[in-house]
């Protein structure tokens, strides 16, 4: 049995039931009381009447449904009502309430958000098969496999110990539970709302430790399935729990305002409305007061809060355009403050949230009031999310499955998608846990357009290496670079809200992501696709790590593990060394390649490292007294080089230098842009040759390219001694 179940009494000021959906998803619909949960206890216990008589207890869900889905047939709820009562009959709740009060009270929150009759259906019985004798063949028997389906989903999440969601594996578990389905997680945040509006009996330690999962775990999930209604007032319950001071203080501010003579958000929507009636726009206008924890957000924002700043003024529409002559009104009519708009119409939020947002300074006091214009339908969305999609198969009362028992939900919001790719992707749930619990932290997210017109969506403070993975998932192994507003720049470049973004593909198919790209990728999806290749291949990722340093024998020199193999194996040149049973490293700092002369320093661990004659580190060695091994090439069929190219910004300059590199036979195997410096920029490339006897005519084909002035050996930099 739910061991959640609790007195039906909240600890603080909630919203009612029924108007967690009534008043801002279907706005021309009065609000109704609290349901009575002792009255439908008792019609409960009193039984179901006739066979095809509507049991009373259930009339408010089935008033809800048909509020939103007129033609609704009402008789799958009628007989899951029927069979979950004389199920849970006898069981109670630790209110003393009968127990199929919290099933019904369930299924109301989800009626009212606009659920559809299946998963209403599934609703009631969500308890059956984990706390009575009814199994999920029997469900399944008698409504359905879309009903079995979700019925199993839920109970599986009721499994999972959410006491110890904390861990990575226990949540990972309720992801598999949830499977490709919203409609179960739909469920389980309903359960949970209800279960949080009735914490009263608990223990205060128990309530705050219910009070803190949901707030980690569930209320960040609600955000991204855009159910916003139940994330509202499941923050309130939280903020009531945990922070009892603060919501105390906070409802004296709100009653206070509440009490004002003269109400600035009223006269202001006074305008609003006359202004949208001389322009003929049909619309309707609405005062939408803010929630507990957002006025203490916005207090906390501002020190002090002005009285628009308990409410925002919401203004419905029939269509998409009207959303723009509205705005166009308001900015024409009314002095707007610029610096508050942003049109999530043209580029919906990840959680499928659209509507206009605006704000217009009143005339007189200065006040700012913010507005939210949207249509009706994106109303219902932005209040509903996920819920309010329906049913998200084709073929209703029919399993699609896209093999390997895999269901097909076509509208599973992109979040969601992703978050399944992570658990499946992730090499261990450590890695999972940590990049999830960054990316549910995330409040605020950016969009970034693509050339070809598509757009991306990434939290705050994404970088290319982010955008990079978003786009190609795993295939942006093989990225070198980018170009950002139409300018070369560095995949560590952090990108803005708008920015526009060309990511530039490398073709060689054995391309390596660079163990420093961790540094800089901020999504769990690159971050996950990247250690995954790393695990994978250990020792590789051009990792430039230092050789630590002993005194009076190799300090100062770098060695820099570099992808070839630096043991001398197949894919290096073949150096020969005077000294027996050591292993050789060509140095990253010089790339030296055949016919370059080339000289040796022993390190530690009875391994040679070789240098061109000609590099810093070389002197740097002979003046500290350091030994020079003889070395020299042996078969000289091929081997890498580093190369820096020195050219003047222009279009296509990036694709015409690759294009030239791969005609000479080059293969990229890593390439650094910087970001360009007085219309300059300097390119570093890696590149794998076939014949090292090709590098003069590669050289000279890259200083041919329109723009490139100058192409050389690369030098790596060196630290300074201290």
């Amino acid at each position: 049995m739910n061991a959640e179940a609790a007195k039906p009494a909240s600890p603080g000021p909630v919203t009612p039931a029924t108007t967690v959906a009534a008043t801002p998803t279907t706005p021309r619909r009065k609000a109704r009381p609290r349901l009575d949960l002792r009255r439908l206890g008792r019609a409960a216990l009193l039984g179901p009447g006739t066979r095809d008589r509507l049991p009373d207890a259930i009339g408010h869900v089935v008033e809800a449904h048909r509020a939103h889905h007129p033609d609704a047939a009402i008789d799958p709820l009628r007989r899951a009502y029927l069979l979950a009562e004389s199920s849970h009959r006898g069981q109670m709740r630790k209110s003393g309430e009968p127990y199929i009060t919290h099933p019904l009270a369930v299924t109301l929150i989800l009626a009212e958000l606009g659920a559809e009759t299946t998963t209403l259906t599934a609703s009631l019985l969500h308890d059956t098969v984990e706390d009575t004798e009814v199994t999920l063949d029997q469900v399944g028997a008698e409504f359905g496999e879309e009903v079995r389906y979700l019925v199993d989903g839920v109970t599986k999440l009721e499994k999972v110990d959410y006491g110890a969601a904390a861990e990575p594996e226990t949540f990972r578990k309720m992801l598999v539970a949830t499977g490709n389905d919203v409609r179960v997680m739909s469920i389980k945040l309903a359960d949970r709302l209800h279960n949080m509006r009735t914490l009263g009996v608990m223990r205060q330690e128990k309530q705050e430790r219910i009070a803190k999962v949901t707030r980690d775990v569930l209320i960040p999930l609600a955000e991204r399935l855009g159910v916003q209604a139940l994330k509202t007032e499941l923050e309130d319950l939280v903020f009531a729990v945990l922070h009892p001071e603060d919501h105390r203080r906070t409802k004296e501010l709100i009653a206070e305002n509440a009490a004002r003579p003269d109400d600035p958000l009223a006269a202001t929507a006074d305008e609003v409305r006359a202004v949208l009636r001389d322009a003929d726009i049909p619309a309707e206008v609405l005062i939408r007061p803010r929630h507990f924890v957002s006025v203490h957000r916005v207090g906390r924002k501002r020190g002090r809060l002005a009285p628009t700043d308990f409410g925002r003024l919401l203004v419905l529409v029939n269509e998409d355009a009207d959303c723009y002559a509205v705005l166009g009104e308001l900015h024409t009519c009314m002095t707007p403050v610029v610096s508050e708009f942003k049109d999530f119409i043209a580029v919906p939020k990840f959680n499928l949230y659209q509507s206009l947002h605006t704000a217009v300074a009143r005339e007189g006091d200065g006040q700012v009031v913010e507005v939210l214009i949207r249509t009706h339908q994106m109303h219902k969305v932005a209040e509903a999310g996920v819920v309010a999609l329906g049913n998200p198969y084709t073929a209703p009362g029919e399993e699609q499955s896209a093999g390997d028992g895999e269901r097909v939900d076509p509208t599973r919001p992109g979040w969601l998608s992703r978050l399944l790719d992570w658990q499946r992707a992730a090499p261990d749930p450590d890695t999972f846990w940590s990049t999830l619990r960054e990316d549910l932290a995330q409040d605020r997210e950016i969009t970034v357009f693509r050339p070809d017109g598509g757009t991306l969506g990434l939290p705050e403070g994404a970088t290319c290496v982010d955008a990079a993975y978003a786009q190609y998932g795993e295939d942006a192994h093989a990225c070198i670079g980018a170009r950002v507003n139409g300018r070369l720049a560095t995949l560590s470049t952090v990108l803005r809200d708008g920015d526009t973004v060309q990511l530039l593909m490398g073709q060689d198919p054995a391309s390596e992501p660079s163990r420093e790209w961790l540094e800089h990728a901020h999504t769990p999806a690159a971050r996950i696709a990247i250690q995954r290749w790393l695990t994978a291949h250990p020792g590789r990722g051009g990792a430039e790590d230092e050789e630590p340093a002993r005194p009076g024998t190799d300090e100062g020199l770098v060695v820099r593990r570099t992808p070839e193999a630096p043991d001398g194996g197949a894919d290096a040149p073949a150096v020969l060394v005077d000294l027996p049973d050591v292993t050789v490293r060509l140095a990253g700092c010089c790339t030296p390649v055949p016919p370059d002369r080339v000289t040796g320093f022993a390190v530690r661990g009875s391994v040679v490292t070789v240098h061109r004659a000609e590099c810093a580190v070389v002197a740097r060695m002979k003046s500290a007294g350091r030994a020079e091994v003889g070395v020299r090439w042996g078969d000289t069929a091929g081997g890498r080089v580093t190369l820096l190219a020195e050219s003047f910004v222009r279009p296509h300059l990036l694709a015409d230098l690759t294009e030239a590199m791969a005609l000479e036979g080059a293969e990229i195997v890593s390439a650094t842009v910087e970001p360009p410096d007085r219309q300059r920029v300097r390119h570093t490339y890696t590149v794998r040759l076939p014949d090292v006897a090709h590098l003069p005519a590669l050289m000279r084909a890259m200083r041919n390219v329109a723009g490139v002035y100058d192409v050389s050996r690369a030098q790596q930099p060196q630290p300074t001694d201290g």
